[in-house]
């Protein structure tokens, strides 16, 4: 079971590192990272950098790919090589999944159109200009499009993807290993928890939504 790990300049990396330490301990699977350009890839802090040893035209058929966000202005632009590749290979996966903002690349490819699906509680506005239907769920599993919301958000979309690929105790099995059980310091994972202050910083970190 081949499974694409998208990586581009300024991905953010737990995005895709939370679905890699998952799908890469599901039995047979057979996880790259893969690029438009290979090579060393630095994330969105400028702080890390990723080695990608696989081009997009390595893997034209997987069965699954996975695509995370980062702070990327203008999507259609800044993918213009990866998108043609989504849309070629779309139709042969088993799932094609996002996390984060990485669900406006499969918006931007067409594969979105009237679908429900999620983002960044900062970005729902901008997932529904881009023709998607926007919903805060957690993870969105509509047909063969996974979509996870922001950030860590991946780690279960990953989890569900597990239990999808294989079954629901591989999946609970991996989450053990991985010791996945969040009891985070703060109720302030969702702008819903949070106060206008906390909400407000979040929106000037991450700008206005394109």
């Amino acid at each position: 079971m081949k499974i694409a790990l998208v990586v581009y300049p300024g991905f953010t990396a737990l995005d895709i590192m939370g679905p890699y330490e998952v799908l890469s301990r599901v039995p047979g699977a057979d996880a790259h990272f893969v690029a438009t350009q290979p090579g060393a890839l630095v994330a969105d802090t400028g702080r890390l950098t990723l080695q990608v040893d696989k081009h997009l035209a390595d893997m034209p058929r997987p069965d699954v790919i996975v695509v995370p966000g980062g702070p990327v202005p203008n999507v259609q632009a800044a993918f213009d090589d990866l998108i043609p590749w989504l849309q070629a290979a779309h139709p042969h996966t088993r799932f094609t999944t996002s996390v984060c903002t990485g669900s406006l690349v499969l918006a931007a490819a067409g594969l979105l159109d009237g679908v429900d699906a999620t983002c960044h509680w900062t970005r729902l506005q901008t997932l529904k200009t881009m023709g998607a239907v926007p919903t805060s769920e957690r993870v969105v599993h509509r047909g063969r499009i996974l979509t996870g919301a922001g950030v860590s958000a991946g780690i279960d979309m990953a989890l569900t993807l597990a239990s999808l690929l294989t079954h629901v105790t591989v999946a609970q099995a991996i989450q053990l290993g991985l010791e996945y059980d969040p009891q985070p310091p703060f109720a302030m994972g969702s702008p819903e928890k949070a106060s206008d202050t906390v909400r407000g910083m979040v929106m000037a970190a991450e700008g206005p939504a394109s």
